[in-house]
């Protein structure tokens, strides 16, 4: 049976789109004002980055790069402190897409 595509997960590499939420998710929540919705672009973005994962890699692969994503989100707010918002925000993202591309690299799932 055919799959229906779904344009959140089917437009964009998972690092693509794991790099918009964290980046994306910042930038809105700073040029808005609204932490809510910074954060619900993180977590929009989060979600399509974990579905792609997960129909890439597998669920312990998405699991974990998920993690990664939660981690580097809550890691950029003491990274602040020490080098700016910006760069933080830069210096995180840099690790979730370099771990998405590697892992989407190495691990395949087999269907």
């Amino acid at each position: 049976m055919a799959r229906i595509p779904n344009a959140l997960t089917s437009a964009a590499p998972a690092a693509l789109t794991a790099a918009g939420g964290l980046v994306g998710g910042y930038g809105v929540a700073r040029w808005t004002g609204k932490r809510q919705l910074g954060g619900a672009v993180l977590a929009v973005a989060g979600a399509g980055a974990a579905t792609q994962w997960h129909r890439r890699s597998g669920a312990a692969t998405a699991a974990a790069l998920t993690g990664l994503y939660v981690a580097a989100f809550g890691g950029s707010h003491p990274l602040a402190k020490r080098i700016g918002s910006w760069p933080s925000v830069f210096a995180v993202t840099g690790v979730v897409v370099a771990a998405s591309a590697v892992t989407s690299a190495v691990v395949t799932r087999k269907d």
